[in-house]
């Protein structure tokens, strides 16, 4: 088979741009046999932004042929070969115009996209940018943005991925080929060859072993596990934890030649075990560099193998959890003296449920087309790979995220041991090794949803590391709370029944048509009279969210919200005009749920009953599911409605332009601390609290008094320690604050201030050349900003990044800003926090504004309203902690190594203007603080970074 992989440098991308520059590699049989490079003279004058990107400039390209005798060296080379190309559509529009105008016949052989091919054979690549491609399979790009270079990657990238078809298994490759054989496009045709050629050269399947129900699989049934120890094994271990640690600390040594005590991490380590030992609650703040996963994996594992009790770690973060799992549990199991298992067990929706992608792939359902295609042919590779069937594993595009909930585990429509797969099963799995483990990771999100399910999802724990303790508080609010969204119920009446074709009620009736029998026609006649009903439900539905919008529209407040938002609270003391009407509508919803759930419970019991004779198992119990989902949305619709519960805060929430459709109801309850008492801090032996950010001015009480924990109380149950830093900030750390900078107050106040920013920055990035992470309060701003800044250092080659406007996604900025040598990167909300930027890529950082909350917030507001009425002031209770550990947060973006090195700048100037300012200050672990007249920013950035730098 020859391939042609092309690439085309062109001075942009409309109809009337031309090409500059062409690559073109010629592969036969998995080999590069030719190649053809050359610049071209495009007669017309390339773009600044062009040149800045490919290097290539008119004085270059003023001497090269043009494109009438390029290609025609270029058209006997593509003779009967197959089109290949990074985002080939970009390149093939560009040679067929070239062919046409030089008096060509198109080109009308097969083509194909590399970037198909990596979605469907490497399903955990996170970037199908090409040098990220190139970085991920160890391929040299030496030249991005040239047209050889990128062709020459993109020619072994399509070598690896033919080499990657040949491995997959055979029956993989045939059910690849069931899925994309209607497929527009010829990535289908493409499946078929490699299925065809992996036949004749492997007449023996070898993966045979690994078929189950026609899905290649990469996991055995589960329960079949050894024991990782004898009970001896335990006894052997020393009586107390200093001697075991000391043990563990000289294989340590042995292994790592560069190993030294961290003096913070060993009284971690200390304080954790006693903890456990006394049946205690810690609160222990841990810097960076502390070492704070092992501070308290070490103790747990030791103290839960010695008093055989199941440990139990929750994160916040999914990453954290993937940390945990990739990178300490293993260097543990090579530590340890004694075997132990340790288990991550998330929440029922990241694992697949293998009935249903079954379902979905013996039916080719394929609701979008070709990206449903693509998502499809990613997981039957993926399958093959899996230990864990575990979403984060994959990487989505598009509708692929709307593929994976079609497929995903849930609990309702579980057949548990009835199951066809029930011992393949990816969360039965993951449940069954929580059960077995000594330690299991969990997050903070499933602890809240076991805690709600009766404590029926964890084995049964009496000692918990709470890790990002931080977010523990807002995390229960959120799970003990109820949310619902506009398409959460519009999604739940579409899938049971969109239309006489589609939905799980459709299905079964077509099913059910198929007899003649009475019952059957019965049933027929129960479901058209239910859809009647959920037709009635989708409509009063739009017609109350409509309304609602309305509302919100003409009440909210447009300074409460970020960006685009719409936001209002609505009080039941205080109802808006109109609500009344709205009651109605929603008392008339109510009734036509019962109308509709009552005859679908009956039904679906009848059903149950005989669901073998009509072949229905699969349709009975996803409708099963779809029933109880409608349940759980007609009640928090009612309970957001009528307001029943005094302790929760009820608002409305919209984006401005797609109206009703983005609108959420949010009922939140305003202080869970006597909950978080009740479930966790009174039956649990001991409850470790950990987190770089949970002090506020060297005390604990703020965060104390959100999770409802008394330090010293009348139990004397609770211990806090802060650590000290294991780096040296004083040397490390150089914190600016510009004093003549003008305070935002005002629309015109926010005018004066960006106009004084903008240069600020500018100069200042000039002085790092980029290196610079900005951090705003508001999208806003950081838009404004961007745009000036941009301008302002594009002539220098410092390019400006901003989240919101190159990119929402914060890995791939984050990825982006390291990769550019001289680069400014603008973020809001999530980078205040979990950026990891270490060494040299990072070397300021900008705090623009404190970060304060909007006070008019609604939960904001009714926290503010419970403490008003304690007789307490709210912006020094809540706002002010809030804001500095959010402020902590961020400053530990700068400092990630005991190596870094750089400056942080706050052009907020209420840090040394106010009486709340010292808190600020005053919480930062140990840096030099200075301020000054903005004009002495840049000589003392210039005299910092170059102290202790012989």
């Amino acid at each position: 088979m020859k391939f042609a992989v092309l690439d085309f440098e062109t001075t942009g991308s409309t109809a009337t741009d031309r090409i500059i520059q062409v690559g073109l590699f010629l592969i036969n049989d998995h080999e590069m046999t030719d190649r053809y490079t050359s610049l071209v003279n495009p007669g017309i004058s390339i773009p600044s932004s062009i040149t800045t990107l490919t290097g290539i400039d008119d004085d270059m390209v003023k001497d090269a042929p043009a494109m009438e005798e390029v290609i025609a060296e270029m058209v006997p080379l593509l003779q009967d070969a197959v089109l290949v190309g990074h985002n080939i559509s970009f390149d093939l529009a560009f040679l067929q115009r070239a062919l046409d105008d030089n008096g060509y016949f198109p080109f009308d052989g097969r083509v194909l996209d590399t970037m198909d091919a990596l979605r469907v054979l490497f399903p955990g690549l996170s970037s199908l940018q090409l040098s990220m491609v190139c970085h991920a399979f160890g391929i040299e790009h030496e030249r991005p943005h040239q047209a050889d270079s990128d062709a020459e990657v993109t020619a072994l990238i399509w070598l690896r991925c033919m080499e990657r078809f040949q491995s997959l298994p055979l029956l993989t490759l045939q059910r690849l080929e069931l899925v994309f054989a209607d497929s527009a496009g010829d990535f289908g045709w493409l499946v078929s060859e490699m299925r065809q050629y992996k036949e004749l050269h492997q007449p023996l399947d070898p993966d045979m072993d690994r078929y189950f129900r026609q899905f290649a699989l990469n996991v055995g049934e589960w329960g079949e596990e050894e024991p990782v120890r004898e009970e001896e094994d335990v006894l052997r271990l020393p009586d107390d934890f200093p001697s075991f640690y000391d043990q563990l600390k000289r294989e340590l040594q042995q292994r790592f030649a560069a190993y030294e005590d961290r003096e913070s991490q060993v009284q971690m380590l200390s304080e954790v075990e006693t903890a456990f030992e006394d049946g205690k609650h810690l609160m222990i703040e841990a810097g960076t560099g502390t070492g704070k996963s092992l501070g308290y994996l070490i103790p747990s594992l030791y103290y839960g193998l010695k008093q055989d009790k199941k440990m139990l770690v929750s994160t916040h973060t999914i990453n954290l959890q993937e940390q945990l799992r990739e990178r300490d549990v293993p260097l543990l199991h090579e530590l340890f003296p004694v075997g132990f298992r340790a288990a991550v067990l998330k929440g029922r929706s990241h694992y697949l449920c293998l009935r249903k992608f079954e379902h979905k792939m013996n039916m080719l359902d394929f609701e979008h087309g070709k990206e449903d295609r693509i998502t499809a042919g990613q997981m039957l590779v993926w399958l093959g790979e899996t230990k864990h069937g575990d979403e984060e594993e994959l990487h989505f595009a598009n509708k692929g995220k709307q593929f994976w909930q079609s497929v995903e585990s849930d609990t309702d429509s579980c057949l548990n041991r009835a199951c066809p797969w029930f011992k393949k099963c990816f969360y039965h799995r993951a449940r069954h090794e929580a059960n077995t483990a000594d330690v299991i990771i969990t997050n903070h999100s499933l602890l809240f949803t076991d805690m709600k399910a009766e404590n029926r999802l964890l084995p049964g724990y009496k000692h918990l590391v709470i890790d990002e303790a931080h977010h523990f508080e807002e995390v229960a609010g959120k799970h003990l709370g109820i949310e619902l969204h506009y398409h959460g119920l519009s999604n739940t009446l579409l899938w049971l029944y969109k239309d006489a074709r589609s939905g799980q009620l459709s299905n079964l009736r077509i099913r059910l048509q198929r007899f003649e029998d009475e019952r059957a026609q019965g049933w027929c006649i129960t479901i058209d009279r239910v859809v009647e009903k959920l037709l009635q439900l989708k409509e009063e539905w739009d017609q109350l969210t409509e309304l609602l919008y309305q509302l919100l529209a003409s009440r909210s407040d447009p300074s409460q919200s970020e960006g685009n938002g719409l936001v209002y609270r609505v009080k039941k003391d205080s109802l808006p005009t109109g609500w009344d009407k709205l009651e109605v509508l929603e008392e008339n919803m109510q009734l036509n749920f019962g109308e509709a759930l009552k005859p679908l419970d009956k039904l679906i019991s009848e059903i149950k009953e005989v669901q073998d004779e009509y072949d229905v198992q699969s349709l009975i119990t996803d409708l099963s599911g779809t029933v109880k989902e409608l349940y759980r949305h007609r009640d928090s619709l009612h309970f957001f409605m009528t307001m029943s519960d005094a302790n929760y805060v009820y608002w409305l929430e919209a984006g401005t332009y797609s109206r009703n459709r983005s609108l959420q109801l949010f009922c939140v309850p305003i202080d869970v601390s006597e909950m978080l008492k009740q479930h966790f801090f009174g039956p649990k032996d001991s409850v470790i609290l950990t987190s770089a950010t949970l002090s506020v001015g060297k005390s604990f009480d703020y965060t104390c008094d959100q999770l409802g924990l008394r330090e010293n109380g009348a139990d004397g149950k609770l211990k806090t320690v802060q650590l000290p830093s294991p780096f040296n900030y004083r040397d490390q750390a150089l914190v600016a604050i510009p004093r003549d900078f003008p305070t935002l107050r005002g629309a015109s106040g926010e005018k004066e201030f960006v106009d004084r920013l903008v240069p600020s920055l500018a100069e200042v990035a000039l002085e790092t050349r980029g290196r610079m992470l900005v951090l705003f309060t508001s999208n806003r701003m950081l838009k404004l900003v961007h745009g000036a800044l941009k301008e302002m250092l594009s002539p220098f080659g410092i390019g400006v990044l901003g989240q919101g406007v190159d990119s929402s996604n914060r890995s791939k900025l984050t990825r982006l800003f390291q990769n550019s040598p001289n680069c400014v990167l603008l973020g809001t909300s999530s980078f205040w926090e979990g950026v990891d930027i270490p060494g040299n890529a990072l070397t300021c950082l900008a705090i623009v504004r404190l970060p304060f909350q909007p006070p008019n917030h609604p939960l904001i507001e009714a926290k503010t309203e419970m403490i008003k009425q304690r007789n307490q002031n709210p912006f020094m209770k809540l706002s002010v902690p809030q804001a500095v550990i959010r402020f902590k947060q961020g400053f530990g973006r700068l400092v990630r190594t005991a190596t870094d090195k750089g400056i942080v700048i706050i052009y907020d100037t209420r840090v040394i203007d106010t009486n709340y300012g010292k808190y600020f200050l005053y919480s930062l672990p140990g840096p030099k603080i200075e301020h000054m007249n903005s004009n002495q920013l840049v000589p003392r950035i210039k005299q910092w970074m170059g102290e202790n730098q012989a």
